[in-house]
């Protein structure tokens, strides 16, 4: 970046915002769901008017999840590949979305197709973010067996992000148990990732956790169902997890 200051309120320069699939399916069981991909679109923007710039991974499992196809007896590999072509569409259909409340927006695929999204060039990535385009990383890594967890981390990294922000519908943070089963369950305001790892809190996989932690990526885990929630962390405020 250009140079070191905090733009406007906000706490971060250049963020990572991972948000699930699922995220976007509002209360259908399965695909798109506009009104709700418009919202997430507005939250988005909110936080790039604070002059933030970001990044975006979105996973593809509600059109299809490489993991489960591969449970039910397709080929492992065919499978993530399906699973990165839904990551795409996602992306699509969030690019839109934001670039109808006028944020320009830039689609990057890990898989070439140059007729619908520009193929990943690190540097270029970066210019898109520096002249405040919300880039949205797609097809994850590229590679099957990999996670858009990992697709997020390592793009957090190799983007130079300062945090990834982990958007979770119905929770507002990491808990030692599942709050939904258990009325018992403590929710952490700070854990480190040593810690995620040996208590096995399904935060992300052990492969973007010990990532995330070998380059010393915070990663803050808040609602994403939380009207502002994303803008008002960025400012320091709401109820979140910090990962460190």
């Amino acid at each position: 970046m250009s140079d070191d200051t905090v733009p406007g309120d906000a706490t971060f320069n250049r963020v990572m915002l991972k948000i699930s699939g699922e995220a976007l399916m509002g209360d259908q069981g399965y695909g798109l769901h506009p009104p709700t991909i418009a919202r997430l679109a507005k939250e988005v923007k909110s936080v790039h008017d604070m002059g933030v710039e970001i990044c975006m991974v979105i996973g593809g499992g509600n059109v299809f999840r490489g993991l489960s196809g591969a449970a039910q007896g397709m080929e492992r590999t065919t499978a993530d590949y399906m699973g990165m072509l839904a990551t795409v569409m996602n992306a699509l259909a969030m690019q839109s979305a934001l670039e109808e409340l006028g944020v320009f927006t830039r689609v990057i695929s890990a898989i070439r197709m140059d007729e619908v999204a520009e193929p990943y060039i690190r540097r270029r990535a970066v210019r898109h973010l520096e002249k405040k385009r919300v880039c949205i990383f797609a097809a994850g890594t590229g590679n099957p067996y990999f996670t858009t967890d990992t697709a997020a981390t390592l793009r957090a990294n190799e983007m130079a992000c300062e945090a990834i922000f982990m958007g979770k519908n119905g929770v507002d943070g990491i808990y030692d148990k599942d709050p939904a089963e258990h009325d018992d369950a403590v929710r952490f305001d700070e854990i480190t990732y040593d810690e995620v790892l040996t208590k096995r809190l399904r935060v992300m996989d052990a492969s973007a956790i010990a990532l995330a932690r070998d380059n010393n990526l915070p990663l803050i885990v808040f609602p994403l169902d939380e009207p502002g929630g994303f803008k008002g962390i960025l400012a320091g405020k709401g109820t979140y997890t910090k990962v460190v």
